[in-house]
């Protein structure tokens, strides 16, 4: 039976040159580009063959990373159905077990994987030429190679599982934010690096940290060799990710042969936006929700686009008081975090008599905070991860990037942990769905001030300390900047987590009042 799913593993593989005219064109012309660009890969690593040992882990680990990082994000992003679905084979009378381990030796058979597993072997060569011995080669190209084909194989699975017939452009979008916030910093970092003949030692750096991790560590093995480093912490890590993926991958066959699959319709496939991108719970409908409002607006877009025009005016009196650019350029950043932060402290207010959608289907308090949080955490998280390497390299110091993302990550979560409280007990009136944003209604009190303070001074207040170990970093010490990093995370998450579980009782137990709220204003 084995033998008999390989066969049909083949013969699909060959049957994409059979059909019409355009359509053979079309295939044999994607494999010329491909065969090409294949052997271009394999001709410039076989260049390294001369180069300095640290050149040639350089460009083995990272390229190693990026390739493994692609094999897992392709298949959740990608429209593709996985013909090897363990469904197909549902009926081929196979143990779970066994269609497990038939499946993923037939996934070794693709395009992808023999592409991959011709630039691993020339990057085996290529350490070969520096005095590596074979079996270090041979260990990293079957590690490397296994957990690419592994990772595929699940995260082709978890697609199937959760991601069927919802992939859409809003889908895209977030993938577009994905790449933002992995390759903005990487190409931002490698840009500042100074080459003078050398691999950077900030560079180096990355390469030790991503050689123990599951995706670098068993294309590092034989620069470990050669480098007299670490090679068997590597090797543990490698053999431990190939270990993890294959149980995974069991657990996914099995899921998928004990799950109903969710028949298809035509108006699904006409797209449900963001409703169709979000989970089926209570919490993914208020996400996908505030994700049209966030988007389509015009409230809360005015509301977004004012944070970094009052971010960057909050240097222009620094600079007019002479302070130095280098100093000035720390300052946006976190203030963008702090409004960030701040935004959703009155998100409730802004669904008017909507709201009662919430209470009168007796919605969990978790699920309407953690689901209003949704499009801030989208759009802040990339807005920050662009944002922080750029103000480092404006600053001219990478030892600040730590602090620098401590105290951005504790204003920003702690803001969202405190807006989580202040939405449901201190609500005021802003103006109505379908008009200006900048008219803003009449108000009695001045509650909407004090909720307003409170939350951005209770960010303040509680990121103190990591904004006073920011401040050393900034005089020089470089341990205090990692303090800050951990401190800022620390604090900014449990805020967070805090603000959501107090803002969820709240909501819960103040039903009646916020409807009272609501069709008051």
């Amino acid at each position: 039976m084995a033998a008999h799913v390989l066969r049909l593993r083949i013969a699909l593989l060959l049957g994409t040159f059979r059909g019409e005219a355009r359509h053979v064109v079309r295939v044999v012309a994607v494999l010329l580009i491909v065969v090409a660009g294949t052997a271009a890969a394999c001709w410039a690593l076989l260049t390294l063959g001369e180069a300095r040992t640290d050149e040639t882990l350089a460009v083995t680990v990272l390229g190693g990373s990026a390739i493994t990082l692609g094999f897992a994000l392709a298949p959740l992003f990608g429209a593709a159905e996985d013909p090897l679905d363990p469904r197909r084979f549902a009926l081929f009378g196979l143990s779970r077990g066994s269609l497990a381990v038939v499946l993923a030796f037939a996934g070794l058979l693709s395009v992808p994987i023999l592409v991959l597993l011709a630039i691993a072997i020339c990057s085996a060569v290529v350490w070969s030429d520096h005095g590596v011995p074979v079996a270090a080669g041979v260990l990293s190209v079957v590690l490397g190679v296994l957990t690419c084909s592994l990772l595929a194989r699940v995260c082709m699975a978890l697609a199937s599982l959760f991601l069927r017939e919802r992939r859409s452009r809003e889908l895209s979008g977030v993938f577009v934010l994905v790449v933002l916030v992995v390759v903005v910093p990487v190409g931002v970092f490698l840009a500042s690096l100074e080459w003078e003949g050398s691999v950077p030692p900030q560079l180096l750096e990355a390469v030790d940290w991503l050689a123990i991790t599951p995706i670098g560590a068993a294309w590092a093995i034989p620069g470990m060799v050669a480098e007299g480093g670490d090679v068997w912490l590597s090797i543990g890590v490698a053999s431990a990710t190939v270990v993890v993926l294959a149980l995974l991958w069991a657990w996914a066959v099995k899921r998928l042969l004990t799950t109903t699959e969710r028949p298809s319709t035509g108006r699904e496939r006409g797209g449900l936006g963001w409703f169709g991108v979000a989970p089926g719970t209570p919490g993914g409908a208020i996400a996908a929700r505030s994700l049209l409002y966030w988007f389509g607006d015009r409230r809360y877009v005015v509301n977004g686009l004012v944070i970094p025009f009052a971010a960057v005016i909050t240097a222009v009196p620094l600079l007019i008081a002479g302070v130095p650019p280098e100093l000035v350029a720390l300052v946006p950043v976190p203030f963008a975090a702090l409004f960030l932060g701040w935004l959703p402290h009155d998100d409730l207010a802004y669904d008017s008599t909507a709201v009662w959608m919430h209470i009168a289907s007796g919605v969990r308090g978790i699920s309407d905070r953690v689901g209003r949080l949704v499009p801030v955490l989208l759009v802040g998280v990339p807005l920050l991860a662009v944002a922080i390497p750029v103000a480092t390299v404006l600053h001219g110091r990478w030892a600040m990037l730590p602090a620098l993302t401590g105290v951005c990550a504790s204003l920003f979560f702690a803001g969202l942990g405190l807006s989580s409280i202040s939405s449901v007990v201190a609500p005021y009136a802003v103006s109505r769905p379908g008009e200006s944003p900048f008219q803003q209604p009449q108000r009695t009190s001045s509650s909407g001030a004090v909720a307003q303070g409170l939350v951005m001074l209770g960010a303040i207040v509680v990121s103190a300390p990591v904004l006073w170990c920011g401040w050393l970093a900034l005089r020089g010490d470089t341990d205090a900047a990692t303090t800050a990093l951990w401190g800022g995370l620390a604090i900014g998450l449990g805020v967070l987590v805090v603000g959501i579980g107090i803002g969820s009782i709240v909501f819960e137990r103040r039903g009646g009042r916020l409807m009272e709220f609501a069709e008051a204003t």
